[in-house]
């Protein structure tokens, strides 16, 4: 099974530090919620990206995840 865990490793290190760096500007809230949205989005496609990989992996006619 292949899973991007470098990808899921730099998600769960970035989080505290994008919530820490928020707390020291005005428009740090709004800057922090746009990156963790982004973060949220690019390690939902890494999961689906890996999914489809198993499925190719194991020869199943139905790709989609």
């Amino acid at each position: 099974m292949k899973i991007n865990f470098k990808l899921f490793a730099q998600t769960l290190l970035a989080l505290p530090l994008l919530f820490a760096l928020g707390a020291c500007g005005d428009d740090g809230a709004e800057e922090v919620g746009e990156k963790v949205d982004e973060m949220v989005t690019d390690t939902g496609n890494a999961i689906e990206d890996a999914c489809e990989d198993v499925k190719d992996g194991v020869g199943a006619e139905d790709k989609d995840c």
